[in-house]
């Protein structure tokens, strides 16, 4: 392969909600659309670290410019926005499957190593800008590139490594689409059919949403959903707000409670539920990219570790409340359990249900990216024209989906197993140990043996959690009468 560099002094503006695309590079190449190459480092070991020793001024942060760059607090802010998800309504089930004690062990165990699998795929990134002399690189491109300049026998994986992670993104978010559209019609649809004491199936509700999200995914550019994504924060934090509310309320004694409710069919279960609701994998690159301090990313008071330990707190909180409330009549969204004749808890499923449609917006570009650069090559008479065709014809995907198959939250548990496991576990832990493997994987080589425990863990996340949900899927479609 020979030798190529991918010059990135020049990179775009960001605005608000650019940085939480995982970008493929493919777009960009000295600040102009262009196809995006691989860079190769000297295979002369001499030269291969110089940029550490010294000998070569370059410093990729100080090289990096940004128009509008972010600062601290707005990438910790940003980092909150990506983790706060509609997966914390699911935290009470969560522990459910585990107990009172063991969930809060275990969703610190799983915040813990999702975080080191975030901080360890920023710090490749760091070491590869050196090498590779780039300033920024998207997920996809740490992985392919860490593949394109590690051992001999790696090399050939790079591509590879690239199409697996751009796979996986788009899988999961667009299945997230799918099941944003299934939450809106079913909460809709609770509350007018208690107003109006009409019955109508949930597919005409999940339908009914096709052309508003035609308009919103049309919307031209990230910038003017800007505002969107804040009314949602507005709405998730109103609706969460008043979810605690009514959790707090006459309280049972912890005592009530089994504090180790652990099994062979529940800790999966348990684990697949923390890590598809706490992983944030996809957006850590883009958000560091557009750093104005990008080290400050990193270490034990950096930004990710801050955002992190917030998100894990109010992770445990809503958990171990929605439990300690309501125990094994917990449902699978907290939101079901709220009495549904009461006006607050009415405005709870309006508020979340707006705000999951807010951020479906948001969910679908990511799909919109890695579909559109993966076609836009076929697309060269009328690429506007294309582009909105696109949009179109994935917004209604995701519904003809979502109508096909209304009962599609197995089917995203399924997802997450699979593409959280291998995209926020199993890849980083891939990829520090090919990127540091010539360098050197440390005294009595700990960074393999850790990431061989991070491997296992992620492997067992995938097996287990799968299982769970394919058994959850049959037992739907063998228990359930059809309509």
């Amino acid at each position: 392969m020979s030798a190529q560099k991918v010059e990135s002094n020049n990179l775009p503006q960001a605005t608000e909600l650019d940085v939480f695309l995982p970008q493929d590079g493919s777009n960009m190449k000295d600040g102009i659309h262009g196809k995006y190459k691989v860079s190769v480092t000297s295979k002369d070991p001499e030269a291969l670290y110089m940029n550490h020793d010294g000998k070569d001024n370059f410093d990729p942060f100080k090289e990096r410019k940004l128009d509008h760059a972010t600062t601290d607090c707005d990438t910790l802010t940003h980092l909150l926005k990506a983790s706060l998800g509609t997966g914390i309504l699911a935290m009470p089930d969560a522990f459910k499957n585990a107990g009172l004690t063991a969930g809060v062990v275990g969703t610190v165990l799983v915040a813990v190593i999702c975080t080191h699998c975030a901080y360890i795929l920023v710090k490749c990134a760091h070491e590869l800008y050196y090498r590779t002399r780039v300033t920024a690189m998207s997920f996809a491109e740490v992985g392919e590139v860490a593949f394109a300049n590690g051992p001999p026998w790696a090399r050939k994986y790079a591509r590879f490594a690239r199409v697996t992670i751009l796979v996986s993104l788009f899988l999961t978010y667009f299945g997230t689409c799918s099941v944003y559209t299934v939450i809106v019609g079913n909460s809709f649809q609770q509350v007018i059919e208690h107003h109006t004491q009409t019955h109508l199936d949930q597919r005409v509700y999940i339908a009914a949403l096709l052309l508003p999200l035609i308009l919103l995914g049309w919307v031209p550019n990230l910038k003017y959903l800007a505002p969107v994504s804040m009314v949602a924060n507005l709405f998730m934090a109103v609706g969460l707000g008043i979810t605690i509310y009514y959790l707090v309320q006459d309280l049972p004694s912890a005592s009530e409670r089994p504090h180790v409710n652990a099994s062979v069919n529940t800790i999966p279960q348990f684990f697949s539920i923390v890590i598809f609701a706490m992983e944030a994998i996809g957006v850590v690159m883009p958000l560091e990219n557009s750093m104005k301090t990008p080290r400050h990313f990193l270490g034990l008071g950096g930004v990710l570790n801050q955002g992190m330990a917030g998100v894990t707190l109010i992770y445990i909180l809503l958990g171990f409340l929605g439990y300690l409330k309501y125990g094994e009549a917990t449902e699978g969204s907290i939101t079901l359990n709220l009495p549904t004749g009461e006006i607050a808890a009415q405005a709870v499923k309006i508020l979340i249900a707006l705000a999951v449609f807010c951020t479906y917006g948001l969910q679908f570009y990511v799909c919109l990216e890695i579909g559109w650069n993966s076609v836009k090559g076929m697309f060269t008479k009328k690429p506007l024209l294309s582009e909105y065709a696109v949009r179109t014809v994935l917004v209604s995907s995701s519904i003809v989906l979502a109508v096909a198959v209304p009962t599609i939250s197995p089917f995203i548990s399924l997802i997450g197993a699979l593409c959280f496991s291998i995209l926020g576990l199993i890849v980083p832990a891939f990829i520090e140990v090919i990127t540091f493997w010539e360098k050197g994987l440390g005294p009595y080589r700990w960074r393999l043996w850790k990431n061989v425990v991070v491997t296992i863990f992620g492997l067992m996340a995938l097996v287990f959690g799968s299982y769970t949900s394919i058994r959850e899927i049959t037992k739907l479609y063998t228990d359930t009468p059809k309509s």
